[in-house]
C-alpha cells in the first residue's frame, strides 16, 4: 500500500491527513505558534512570526508523518498517534548488541559501569585523529581497575549453573583489557573498535551468566501461545530477485530475539522459524524505511485449525517487572516511557498488525531502516507502539539492498530453540 499524501489544514489550525492513513490525531497548529510578547509588535510582524513558526511546524510534522508510516498488513497501516515524546536521553544507545546486553534482567552495578565505560569508547570514537585515545585509554584502565577491584561482587551475582562459564568470561575479560590498554599504547586506532567489540562480548557473557532462570510469570491467558523463555539466534538467508550493486546476489543477517522482556511476541517468530514458515517467502514491503514479510500468500497470517493465530501487543518499560499486554503505551496513559526493547537500532525487529487492532499480530513482522531525522533516538512514534522482540546483530546492511520480490531462502533458528515453550492445550 502507498503511502497517502498529507493534507495540511491551516485554516482549521490543524493537520489531518487524507482518510487519516496515520491514525494521527489532528494536531493544533496553535501550540507550536511563537507569538512576540512585545506589545508593540505590528500586525504584520506578528503575522510574519506566526507564518514562519506555522511552516517549522508543518516541516516536522510532515517529518512525523513520514516516520509514522511503517507498518503495512493486508488489513491496512497500524501506524502511531502524534508524537509525545519525554526527554532524550544524553547519549542513547544504538548499536543492537549493546542493546541486547543493557536488556537482560540483572542488577549487578559493578558489571554494569564496566560496560558503561566500554560501551562509551564508540563515541570517544569520533573524534577524528588520534585524540581520543587518551580518553580511550582511561576507560579500559577503568575498567581494568573495577574488574580486579569488585570481581567478588561480579562473581556473587552467577547463577549457580552458570559460575563456570562466568569464571571463563571474567578471565577472557581480564586478558582482553589487558591486551587493549597495550593496543591503546600502541596508538592503532583502527583495532580499537575490534577489540571494543571483543571485550564487550566477554562483558555479555558475564552478564548472561548472571540471569537466574526466567524473572517472571507470562499471563496465564497466553498459555495457548509459544513462548521463549529466554534468548534465541536465528539466521536469515536473503536471494535478491537481481543483481545489486558490485553484482551482490543476496546475503546472510543473524538475529537475535529477546524473550526475557517479550516473551511472547520472540515466542512465535522463533515457533513460525522452526517450521521453516518464513522459507522460501517474499520480501512484502521494502520502501526505504522498513522492510517487511510474513504474509502467506493465502491468509493474514500463520493458521492453525483454520484459525489464525493472534499475538497480543507487547511492551516491557524500563523500571517494570513484567510486560504490558494488549494495550499500547499510548493508550495506558505511559507514552512518555521507554521500552527496554526500544527502536533505536538499524535492523529492530518488531510485530507487525492492522490499524485499529493492537492484538491483530501473526505471523507478519519488520525491519526498521534506522534514520535519525524520522526516528530520533529517544523520541519516536514507534516505541510503545509497537512490539519490539529482537534486533539484527550482524549483516543488518543487507537491508537497504533489500527490494519487495526478493526471497528468504530460509531462516533458522541456531541457538536457543531450547527455551521456546510450547502451546499449552
Amino acid at each position: 500500500m502507498a503511502l497517502q499524501s498529507v493534507a495540511i489544514s491551516r485554516r482549521h489550525s490543524s493537520i489531518t491527513t487524507k482518510a487519516d492513513p496515520l491514525g494521527m490525531r489532528p494536531m493544533p497548529v496553535n501550540r507550536f505558534r511563537c507569538m512576540s510578547a512585545n506589545k508593540g509588535t505590528t500586525h504584520a510582524q506578528e503575522s510574519k512570526v506566526e507564518t514562519e513558526a506555522w511552516h517549522e511546524a508543518v516541516k516536522k510534522m510532515a517529518v512525523s508523518a513520514l516516520a509514522a508510516a511503517t507498518v503495512v498488513t493486508s488489513t491496512g497501516i497500524a501506524l502511531p498517534q502524534e508524537a509525545q515524546a519525554g526527554m532524550l536521553a544524553a547519549d542513547p544507545v544504538k548499536n543492537a548488541n549493546a542493546l541486547l546486553r543493557y536488556a537482560l534482567p540483572i542488577e549487578n552495578k559493578p558489571i554494569r559501569k564496566i560496560q558503561k565505560e566500554l560501551e562509551q569508547i564508540s563515541e570517544d570514537l569520533r573524534i577524528p585523529g588520534s585524540k581520543s585515545l587518551g580518553t580511550v585509554g582511561k576507560r579500559v584502565k577503568y575498567a581494568a581497575s573495577m574488574l580486579d577491584k569488585e570481581e567478588k561482587n561480579v562473581r556473587a551475582s552467577f547463577a549457580p549453573d552458570s559460575v563456570k562459564q562466568g569464571d571463563e568470561a571474567i578471565e577472557k575479560l581480564r586478558n582482553g583489557l589487558n591486551e587493549f590498554k597495550t593496543l591503546v599504547e600502541a596508538e592503532d586506532k583502527q583495532e580499537v573498535p575490534i577489540k571494543q567489540q571483543e571485550v564487550l562480548g566477554y562483558v555479555g557473557d558475564i552478564e548472561q551468566a548472571m540471569v537466574k532462570g526466567f524473572p517472571f510469570e507470562v499471563p496465564s491467558e497466553y498459555s495457548n501461545l509459544p513462548q521463549l523463555k529466554g534468548r534465541a539466534s536465528l539466521e536469515m538467508k536473503i536471494k535478491f530477485k537481481d543483481l545489486r550493486e558490485d553484482n551482490a546476489t543476496g546475503g546472510v543477517m543473524q538475529i537475535v530475539v529477546d524473550g526475557y522482556n517479550a516473551p511472547v511476541s520472540a515466542g512465535d517468530f522463533v515457533d513460525l522459524a522452526s517450521r521453516g514458515f518464513y522459507d522460501g517467502m517474499e520480501i512484502q514491503r521494502a520502501d526505504g524505511f522498513v522492510v517487511q514479510t510474513g504474509k502467506p500468500a493465502d491468509g493474514e497470517g500463520f493458521e492453525e485449525n483454520g484459525t489464525v493465530r493472534r499475538i497480543p501487543f507487547e511492551v516491557m518499560v524500563q523500571g517494570d517487572s513484567t510486560p504490558v499486554y494488549e494495550e499500547t503505551l499510548e493508550d495506558n496513559g505511559r507514552f512518555n516511557e521507554q521500552p527496554v526493547l526500544p527502536f533505536n537500532a538499524f535492523g529492530t525487529l518488531a510485530m507487525a498488525r492492522s490499524e485499529f487492532e493492537a492484538n491483530s499480530a501473526s505471523s507478519q513482522v519488520f525491519f526498521l531502516l534506522k534514520e535519525s531525522e524520522l526516528t530520533p533516538t529517544g523520541s519516536n512514534l514507534l516505541d510503545g507502539r509497537y512490539a519490539v522482540f529482537g534486533y539484527i546483530t550482524e549483516g543488518a546492511d543487507l537491508l537497504k539492498e533489500m527490494q519487495v520480490g526478493d526471497i528468504i531462502e530460509y531462516c533458522k533458528v541456531t541457538k536457543g530453540l531450547e527455551n521456546l515453550q510450547a502451546p499449552k492445550q
